[in-house]
């Protein structure tokens, strides 16, 4: 190799190692890691959470601008117990935050987080309740999420295990779409869900509710219909469609969500028929979900039948890890008084 060649080479290497050190301190100094690690944070804290990395974010321009995270744990405000539990996550950012505009995250990506329920459901209890006279509002979220790998745990049980989820941005009068698979009691189970959210006065609607939910090929639930919401217990629901089994049973079903008022709480109204099985139920959710939490209670473990009123006879009807045969009950008209008890103050709207 001649001098020449060998001293053309030479400053073709210096100048690509160059170009790589500005092009290291560019990314650098365009994605600032701590700028988004502080506004993260911030979120966090307005929220009462504390969040923290294992290490310092590190920035990436391809396969597109990002920041990549390390590490990532969620804890409530004077907690020890962490909410949520991360070995990595990627935040995707348009070319457009790089070049000097706002500070937009476009996707969040999260690898194996672990999320406990029981420290998730004490930060919801710590977070201060809404004026029952507040207008409802759409939590914005003009980020995509990717979540894969992940699990649902209760102390040492785990609930769900597998999960990936996949979310779109939730803005007003754009469709939401959202598709969930996890293995629950080791059977796999996917969820599709898109709803068109909207404020419309003092009331928050979805419209176009489209729901999916499958186990394995062997159950699948398709419902579709729209929701109203004016704030605390004044609810309004109405989803129709088709429960089908692996053996070609199918049942017609219809969910009926009805606003609390002076005389009756906030009632669910469950109805299903199809071959040698009819179910016509009225819950009170709010009370149905207190009987169900005081069922795990170690302390004092209740054994009383669930609140509700309506008819069953089910002949036979598997869904999932559950197998019914045989089964009939039929309860009081009127839903008991401690269901009314539980529901939040009656408002005065009984529709959309």
């Amino acid at each position: 190799m001649s001098i020449r060649l060998r001293q053309v080479l030479l400053a073709l290497g210096a100048l690509a190692a160059i170009a790589m050190v500005a092009l290291v301190l560019a990314v650098y100094l365009l994605l600032q890691p701590e700028r988004f690690t502080r506004m993260l944070q911030n979120q966090a804290r307005a929220a009462g959470l504390e969040l923290n990395l294992a290490s310092p974010a590190s920035p990436t321009l391809f396969p597109r601008p990002g920041l990549h995270l390390d590490g990532i744990t969620l804890t409530a405000a004077g907690a020890n117990a962490p909410i949520l539990l991360a070995a990595r996550g990627q935040l995707a950012l348009p070319w457009r935050t790089l070049l000097g505009g706002p500070t937009v995250i476009s996707q969040l990506r999260i690898d194996s987080p672990r999320v406990d329920l029981g420290a998730l459901q004490d930060w919801l209890a710590s977070v201060p309740a809404q004026p029952a006279n507040a207008p409802p509002s759409i939590p914005r979220i003009d980020t995509g999420v990717s979540i894969s790998h992940g699990s649902l745990v209760h102390g040492n049980a785990v609930l769900l295990d597998n999960i990936s989820l996949d979310a779109g941005r939730l803005l007003s009068g754009q469709p939401f779409p959202l598709s969930l698979s996890a293995t629950a009691a080791g059977s796999p189970w996917q969820l599709h869900l898109s709803a068109t959210p909207r404020i419309q006065g003092n009331t928050l609607q979805l419209n176009d509710i489209s729901l999916r939910l499958s186990q394995d090929n062997a159950v699948t639930l398709a419902l579709g219909g729209s929701a109203h919401w004016h704030g605390a217990a004044d609810a309004w629901a109405s989803l129709a469609g088709k429960l089908d089994q692996a053996d070609g049973s199918q049942y017609d079903i219809e969910l009926a969500l009805t606003p609390a008022d002076q005389d009756q709480p906030l009632l669910l109204a469950l109805k299903l028929d199809g071959p040698d099985n009819h179910v016509d139920l009225r819950l009170p959710p709010l009370a149905l979900a207190h009987w169900w939490s005081q069922l795990g209670d170690p302390q004092e473990p209740q054994l009383a039948v669930p609140p509700g009123s309506g008819e069953a006879a089910i002949e036979h009807i598997h869904a999932g890890s559950v197998d019914i045969e045989g089964f009939s009950m039929q309860a009081g008209d009127s839903v008991p008084a401690g269901a009314a008890s539980a529901a939040a103050p009656p408002r005065s709207s009984r529709g959309p």
